[in-house]
C-alpha cells in the first residue's frame, strides 16, 4: 500500500508531466535549434523557465514564463495569449528573417512573432535567451533587438519598467487575464498616465476604474506609507526620454532571493506579493475600500471613510450639497477674485486628480500659495513633492475631483475660500479636513507621544494609530481568525509591537461583554496572564490591543507533527505548572475571583521562551468571595479567536 508521502510526491510529478510533459532544457534558441512544446528555456540560474503550458482548466496551450523554482506555477507573461494552441504541436523558433516565430510543426504561417527588422547579412546570428530577471531577450550579433519586458502581460517583475519611452513610442501597460484559466486580454488594465503630472490609473474598458495618484517623490498619492513594504524599492522617471515606474527589491540574510510579483488581476485588483515557504503572501492591494474607487464622490467632495466599512462623502469648505455626492460653492455670485480670499488647509489628504492639474517644480509652498491666488481661476494648491518636506507646486483651475481622506498620513491640500468661510474656519483653528470629524467618543483626554489616549485606568488607542500600525489591516499582518473575528500584528511608531484583536460588528458580542474583557485584564497583573496595553473604540469599531507574543498559542505548538518537538516532557511541565499559576492567581490571589470559563490550548498563548499566558477574558465571570457556584444566561465561547489560529491563504 502506497503511504502518504509517496501518494503526495507521485501528485506532485503527475503535476509537473501535466505541465509539462517529458521535459528537456536549453539555454538560447537559435535558428539551428527550436523551443517544441514538451522543452523548457532556463535562465542561467534557473529562475525563471519558458515554455508550452495549460492554464487551469484549459485545454488550449500557450507559450509563457514562469518562476522555476517555487512548488505553485504562477506565469508571469504570455506570448500568445489572444492565440492559443489547439495541441501540443507547437514551436517556438527564429525564421529565416530572424524574429521569434510560434507555428505548428504542419504549418509555417506564424501563430505570434517579434517582427523585428534585422539586416539580411545576420539574421542567423539571432538567437534568444531567457535571463534571470525573468526577461526574454532577442540578441543580433550581441546587442539586444527586442524584449519580453516591453510587452508585459498582466504582470509586473523587479526591473521591468511600466509607462511610455518617448524615444521609440513604446507604451508598457499591464492587462489583466479574462480569467484564471484564458490568459487572453481581460477587462482590466493598469497604466501611466503621461499628462503634464503624470498618475497612474486602473481601467476597466476605457473607463478608470480607481486611481493610485501622481507621483508624491516618495509614493503614489493613493499608496498608504505604511502599506510599502521593506522588501521594495521603487522608483519613478519623468523626463524628455520617458516617463516610467519601477520597483526592485531588497535582499538580506534572512530572504537572500527575494521573489515578488505586482499583477492586475481578472477581478481589477492590484496586487503586490512576496513568496514565502509555500505560498504567495500579499503585502498590499489596491483598491481596498469603498473610498478608493474613482469619482465616488462628485466634484468639490471627498470620500470620509470613517469607520472602515461605509464611507461619506462630504464637501470642500466653502461648497455645499447639490446631490448626495455633487458638491457648489455655498454662495454662487460671490467674487473669488481679489474680495479678501484665501486658503483653507485640509491634512491628510489624496490630492485631486491631476489631469487638469499644472505643475512649477522652482516654487516654494509660499510662492505656490501666492501664485495660486493670483490666479483667480485656481481653486486649490498643494506640495508637488513629498521629499525634502515638500518641495514644488500643484494648482487646480476648474472643478476638484477624487479626493479622499487617510486616518493620519497623506498630503496637504488647500482649498480656496472667500472671507466669510476664511474667518470662520479661523475662528475654530480647525486645520482637518472637517472640524466635526473624530476618532473617539469619549470625552477630552491627554494624547501621548505613543497615539494613545488616557482614559480612566486604560490607554485608549487612537484608530489612526492603529491603522498605520497593521498597515490598514492588510492581510500579511493578519495572525488568526477567530469565530468572532480577526487578529492583527502592528508595529508602533515607537517600535513596540502589538496584537490588535478587531471585534466582528456580526460577532453578537455588545459592548457589555466587550467592556467586561478590558475591565477585568486591565485590573490583573501576573506573569502568566496577557497583558493588555489599551483598546480602541471607535463607532462600531471595538478592538483590544494586546502585547505580541511570537509563538503564539500552545495548540499550535502540540498539535504540529514538527513543532512539537521544541516541547520536551520539562517545557511542557513548565508550561502546565505556568497555567496553573495563572489559574490559581484569578481564583485566590487577585483582587477579584473570576472564573475564566473558555480556558483550551488556543487560549494559551506563549511568548519568546514559551512560557504561558492565559488571554481571552470575554466569557470570563467574576464572582463573590464566598460564591462557589454561579448562574448565566451568556453562550459561552471564544469570542475574539486567538492569533494562534494561522489562517493566512
Amino acid at each position: 500500500m502506497m503511504n502518504p508521502a509517496e501518494g503526495n510526491t507521485s501528485l506532485f510529478l503527475l503535476s509537473l508531466l501535466l505541465v509539462c510533459p517529458i521535459c528537456t532544457s536549453l539555454d538560447t534558441i537559435t535558428p539551428e535549434q527550436p523551443l517544441k512544446d514538451g522543452q523548457l528555456l532556463l535562465s542561467n540560474q534557473k529562475t525563471f523557465a519558458l515554455g508550452f503550458f495549460r492554464p487551469g482548466s484549459s485545454s488550449h496551450r500557450y507559450v509563457g514564463i514562469w518562476f522555476n523554482q517555487i512548488t505553485e506555477q504562477t506565469v508571469v507573461w504570455v506570448a500568445n495569449r489572444d492565440a492559443p494552441l489547439n495541441d501540443t504541436s507547437g514551436v517556438l523558433s527564429i525564421n529565416g528573417k530572424g524574429n521569434l516565430v510560434l507555428h505548428t510543426q504542419n504549418q509555417t504561417t506564424p501563430i505570434w512573432s517579434t517582427d523585428v527588422s534585422f539586416s539580411v547579412s545576420s539574421t542567423n546570428n539571432s538567437m534568444a535567451k531567457l535571463l534571470d530577471m525573468g526577461n526574454l531577450v532577442l540578441v543580433q550579433q550581441d546587442s539586444q533587438r527586442w524584449q519580453s519586458f516591453d510587452y508585459p502581460t498582466n504582470t509586473l517583475l523587479s526591473f521591468m519598467k511600466l509607462g511610455l519611452d518617448r524615444r521609440t513610442g513604446l507604451n508598457r501597460i499591464l492587462r489583466s487575464w479574462k480569467s484564471k484559466d484564458d490568459p487572453g486580454i481581460g477587462n482590466y488594465s493598469f497604466q501611466l498616465v503621461t499628462t503634464e503630472i503624470p498618475q497612474a490609473n486602473l481601467y476597466r474598458g476605457r473607463t478608470i476604474s480607481s486611481r493610485l495618484g501622481s507621483w508624491t517623490g516618495l509614493r503614489f498619492s493613493g499608496i498608504l506609507p505604511g502599506m510599502i513594504s521593506n522588501y521594495f524599492n521603487n522608483s519613478f522617471v519623468n523626463n524628455q526620454d520617458e516617463t516610467t515606474v519601477m520597483y526592485s527589491t531588497f535582499s538580506n540574510s534572512a530572504d537572500p532571493k527575494v521573489i515578488s510579483k505586482f499583477v492586475v488581476d481578472e477581478s481589477g485588483i492590484i496586487r503586490r506579493s512576496i513568496w514565502q515557504e509555500t505560498t504567495w503572501v500579499e503585502y498590499w492591494s489596491f483598491p481596498q475600500e469603498l473610498c478608493d474607487k474613482y469619482l465616488n464622490c462628485g466634484p468639490n467632495g471627498y470620500c470620509d471613510q470613517h469607520n472602515l466599512v461605509n464611507f461619506e462623502c462630504k464637501c470642500f469648505p466653502g461648497f455645499e450639497p447639490k446631490s448626495s455626492r455633487d458638491c457648489m460653492r455655498e454662495k454662487q455670485g460671490v467674487s473669488m477674485c481679489n474680495n479678501g480670499e484665501g486658503f483653507v488647509k485640509l491634512a491628510h489628504m489624496k490630492v485631486p486628480d491631476t489631469s487638469i492639474a499644472h505643475a512649477d517644480m522652482s516654487l516654494s509652498m509660499k510662492e505656490c500659495e501666492q501664485k495660486c491666488l493670483r490666479n483667480c481661476s485656481c481653486m486649490a494648491y498643494a506640495s508637488a513633492n513629498e521629499s525634502e518636506g515638500g518641495i514644488g507646486c500643484l494648482t487646480w483651475q476648474g472643478d476638484l475631483v477624487d479626493t479622499r481622506t487617510y486616518p493620519d498620513v497623506g498630503q496637504d491640500l488647500y482649498i480656496r475660500v472667500d472671507t466669510v468661510v476664511l474667518e470662520m474656519r479661523h475662528s475654530t483653528n480647525s486645520d482637518s479636513a472637517d472640524s466635526t470629524l473624530t476618532y473617539f467618543e469619549d470625552s477630552p483626554s491627554r494624547m501621548d507621544l505613543d497615539g494613545t489616549r488616557r482614559n480612566s485606568n486604560l490607554p485608549l488607542f487612537d484608530l489612526r494609530t492603529i491603522i498605520v500600525a497593521t498597515e490598514n489591516f492588510s492581510i500579511p499582518n493578519k495572525l488568526g481568525q477567530g469565530g468572532f473575528g480577526p487578529v492583527y500584528k502592528g508595529l508602533l511608531q515607537n517600535g513596540m509591537e502589538i496584537a490588535v484583536k478587531r471585534l466582528s460588528k456580526c460577532s453578537g458580542q455588545g459592548i457589555e461583554q466587550f467592556k467586561t474583557e478590558v475591565a477585568l485584564i486591565a485590573k490583573l497583573q501576573h506573569r502568566n496572564l496577557v497583558r493588555i496595553l489599551g483598546c480602541c473604540i471607535h463607532k462600531e469599531e471595538k478592538m483590544l490591543i494586546y502585547e505580541y507574543l511570537p509563538n503564539k498559542s500552545l495548540d499550535s505548538f502540540i498539535f504540529d507533527e514538527t513543532k512539537r518537538s521544541c516541547l520536551d516532557w520539562v517545557k511542557r511541565f513548565e508550561i502546565i505548572c505556568g497555567i496553573a499559576r495563572g489559574i490559581l492567581y484569578l481564583h485566590q490571589d487577585s483582587r477579584l475571583r473570576i472564573i475564566h470559563r473558555d480556558l483550551k490550548a488556543s487560549n494559551v498563548l506563549l511568548d519568546n521562551a514559551l512560557n504561558p499566558k492565559i488571554s481571552d477574558f470575554g466569557m470570563a465571570r467574576i464572582v463573590g468571595g464566598d460564591q462557589i457556584e454561579a448562574n448565566t444566561n451568556c453562550i459561552v465561547g471564544t469570542l475574539f479567536g486567538t492569533y494562534g489560529e494561522k489562517t493566512i491563504p
